[in-house]
C-alpha cells in the first residue's frame, strides 16, 4: 500500500472517530473569533477566556522505495537523465503537534465545544469553505 494513502486514511479514521464522539456527545457548534474571544453562532456572550485544542499524533514511515526516470539538470547546469531506484529506510517521528491556537485570528470561523455552562469553551479546529 502507498505510504501516503496509509497516513492519509489512519489520519481520516482518527478524527472521524472524534468527530463522531464529539458531535454524538457534546454539543460542538459553530462560532466566529473575535478581537476580544470567541462568538459562539448560539451563545449570546463572547467568551474571554478560551482553550485550542493541542492534536498530537505519533507518524511511522515504514520502508519504500520509488522507481521512475529522473531527467534534470545537474550542478554545473548540463541536462541529464537516467534510470534508477531510491531507497528510503524506515522511519518515525513522534509527538507531531498541530497548534491552531497562534494561527486564528478575528473573523476566523471555528468549531468549538462550550464547556462549564457556556462560560469556557474548547476550540477543536478552524472550519473553512
Amino acid at each position: 500500500m502507498n505510504p501516503y494513502n496509509k497516513l492519509a486514511s489512519l489520519l481520516d479514521s482518527r478524527m472521524s472517530g472524534h468527530a463522531a464522539s464529539a458531535v454524538s456527545g457534546l454539543p460542538a457548534e459553530l462560532g466566529t473569533m473575535t478581537a476580544g474571544g470567541l462568538k459562539l453562532d448560539r451563545f449570546k456572550h463572547e467568551i474571554a477566556d478560551y482553550y485550542v485544542a493541542d492534536w498530537m499524533a505519533k507518524l511511522h514511515f515504514p520502508n519504500f522505495s520509488l522507481t521512475g526516470t529522473v531527467s534534470g539538470l545537474n550542478s554545473g547546469g548540463v541536462p541529464v537523465s537516467g534510470q534508477g531506484t531510491f531507497a528510503f529506510a524506515e522511519s518515525g517521528v513522534e509527538d507531531v503537534r498541530m497548534e491552531f491556537q497562534h494561527g486564528l485570528k478575528p473573523g476566523d470561523r471555528v468549531l468549538a465545544i462550550p464547556i462549564d455552562d457556556g462560560n469556557d469553551a474548547v476550540i477543536l479546529c478552524k472550519v473553512v469553505k
